[in-house]
C-alpha cells in the first residue's frame, strides 16, 4: 500500500505541467504549452518544398486562431512555426539546395509575424494565467479561512464543554464535601443531647435525694445557632449548549477552464474535418471521362479552420499524368497560387479506383503519409465508382511508423501485423456547399 502510494506520487511529481492547470504559476503554464509548440519531426524523405507548404497553411491557422480568440493554439502554432524553420528544417539534407518562393515567404513571415505575435501572445498568456492564478489562491485562501474558522468554532466548543465538565465535577465535588460535614455535625449534635440527658438525669436523681422537692429545670437546648443545614436540591441538570452543526467546506473546486484547449472538438486527439455529403457525387461526375477509360483521377481536397475545426470547402482538380493504377500531380504551383488567394488550407487528397475497391494502396500510403505529416488532421478519400463505394482514410500510428521510413518506390508489400490504414472517425457530413475548380 505505501510503496504504490509512493509510486503514484514519483509519477505525479515527474508527469509534465499541464497548461490548464490554475495552480500553476503563469510562467510555469507558458512554458508548457510552448513544449507542446517544440514537438516537431522532420522527415528526410519528405521534400523541403512540402514543408515550406505546409508552414505557409501553419501561419494562416495560426492566425485564425488569433482572430478567434485561441491564444493557446494559436501559441502554440507559432511556436511549432519557428521551430521547424529555424531549428529543425535546416538540418534537412536538402535544405542549402532549396530554392523555392514559399522559403523566401517563410524566412519574411519568421520576421515579420511569427516572432513578434509569439512574444506578444506570450505576454498576454502571462497576464491571462496570472489573473486565474491569483484568482486560484484567493480561492485557496478563502476556503482555507473557513476551515479554520469552523475549526477554531469546533475547538471553543471543546473548551467550553471540558470547562462545563470541570465545573460540574467541583460542584459534585463541594456537594460531597457538605454533605460529609453535614452528618459529622448531625452525629456529633446527636452525641451532645444524649450527654447532657445523661448529665441530667444523674443530677435529677442527686437532687431527690438532698431535696426531695425542688423545680427542676429542663434541660437547657442550645438555640444560639442552627447545626442542621437545608437539604441539598435537585442537581443542575447540564444544559447541552444550542450549537448548530457546523459545515465543513468541501475541496476547493478551480476556476472554470475559460481555456481554448489545443485539441478541443476533437475525435481520438483530431480536430473535426466537415465534408460536404454531395462531395463524391460532384468529383466523380467531374471525373467520369477518365473514369470510363480506366484511368484515375485525383484532386485536392481545401478548406478553411472555423472554431477548431476543418471546414471543406473547395476541390482543386490540378494537371496530372495519371494510369489505371496512379495518378501524378503537375504543375502544383498553379494550386498554391488558388490557395493563397483563397485563403485555402490543404485537408487531405481525392481520387478514383476505376476498376478496384475504396481501399488506401501501397502507393497511396506514401501519397497520403506526407500529407498526414503536415496536417494529422488530413484525410484520403477513395471513390470505386464500379462497386458504389467510397471510402475516408487515414493511416494508423502502425501506418505511419512504418510507411514514414519505407524507402521503397511504386507498389511493394508492407507488414500484415497490424492495420496500416483505417476508416477515418474525425469526419463529419454536412450539406454544405462545396466549390470545384479543374485546372487541367
Amino acid at each position: 500500500m505505501e510503496q504504490g502510494f509512493c509510486f503514484n506520487t514519483l509519477k505525479k511529481l515527474a508527469a509534465e505541467p499541464d497548461y490548464t492547470d490554475v495552480s500553476l504559476a503563469a510562467a510555469e503554464r507558458v512554458r508548457a504549452l510552448a513544449k507542446m509548440g517544440c514537438r516537431v519531426e522532420v522527415q528526410e524523405d519528405v521534400a523541403p518544398r512540402r514543408y515550406f507548404r505546409s508552414g505557409v497553411e501553419m501561419e494562416r491557422m495560426a492566425e485564425v486562431y488569433l482572430e478567434e480568440g485561441s491564444l493557446e493554439n494559436a501559441y502554440v502554432l507559432y511556436t511549432k512555426f519557428i521551430t521547424l524553420f529555424v531549428e529543425k528544417l535546416p538540418a534537412h539534407r536538402d535544405y542549402q539546395h532549396c530554392s523555392l518562393p514559399e522559403k523566401q515567404l517563410i524566412m519574411k513571415k519568421l520576421q515579420e509575424v511569427a516572432f513578434p505575435r509569439k512574444d506578444e501572445l506570450k505576454k498576454r498568456l502571462q497576464e491571462k494565467y496570472s489573473r486565474e492564478h491569483t484568482e486560484y489562491l484567493r480561492a485557496q485562501r478563502q476556503a482555507s479561512a473557513e476551515v479554520d474558522v469552523c475549526s477554531q468554532k469546533m475547538q471553543c466548543l471543546s473548551l467550553l464543554s471540558e470547562d462545563r465538565r470541570r465545573r460540574l465535577l467541583l460542584e459534585e465535588e463541594r456537594q460531597r464535601v457538605a454533605a460529609l460535614r453535614r452528618m459529622q455535625i448531625e452525629s456529633e449534635q446527636f452525641r451532645y443531647f444524649e450527654d447532657q440527658l445523661s448529665r441530667q438525669e444523674v443530677a435529677n436523681r442527686k437532687a431527690e435525694e438532698e431535696e426531695p422537692k425542688m423545680d427542676i429545670k429542663g434541660p437547657e437546648v442550645m438555640g444560639g445557632y442552627c447545626l442542621s443545614r437545608q437539604p441539598i436540591g435537585d442537581r443542575e441538570q447540564s444544559q447541552g449548549a444550542d450549537l448548530h452543526q457546523t459545515r465543513l467546506p468541501g475541496s476547493i473546486s478551480q476556476p472554470a477552464a475559460t481555456l481554448a484547449s489545443v485539441h478541443t472538438q476533437t475525435v481520438e486527439g483530431l480536430r473535426r474535418v466537415v465534408i460536404p455529403s454531395s462531395l463524391t457525387y460532384r468529383f466523380l461526375l467531374l471525373a467520369e471521362s477518365n473514369t470510363t477509360r480506366g484511368i484515375e483521377t485525383c484532386g485536392v481536397l481545401c478548406g478553411r479552420l472555423t472554431h477548431n475545426e476543418f471546414v471543406l470547402t473547395h476541390v482543386v482538380v490540378p494537371k496530372q499524368s495519371a494510369g489505371p493504377d496512379f495518378c501524378d500531380m503537375e504543375n502544383v504551383e498553379e494550386l498554391f497560387s488558388f490557395q493563397d488567394q483563397q485563403s485555402l488550407l490543404t485537408l487531405g487528397w481525392i481520387h478514383t479506383h476505376p476498376t478496384q475497391t475504396a481501399f488506401l494502396s501501397s502507393v497511396d500510403l506514401h501519397t497520403h503519409c506526407s500529407y498526414q505529416l503536415m496536417l494529422p488532421e488530413a484525410i484520403a478519400i477513395v471513390c470505386a465508382p464500379k462497386h458504389n463505394d467510397a471510402g475516408v482514410f487515414r493511416l494508423t500510428g502502425s501506418g505511419m511508423s512504418e510507411v514514414s521510413v519505407c524507402r521503397l518506390k511504386g507498389f511493394h508489400p508492407h507488414s500484415k501485423e497490424h492495420p496500416l490504414f483505417s476508416v477515418c472517425r474525425h469526419v463529419v457530413l454536412k450539406d454544405s456547399k462545396i466549390s470545384l475548380l479543374d485546372l487541367r
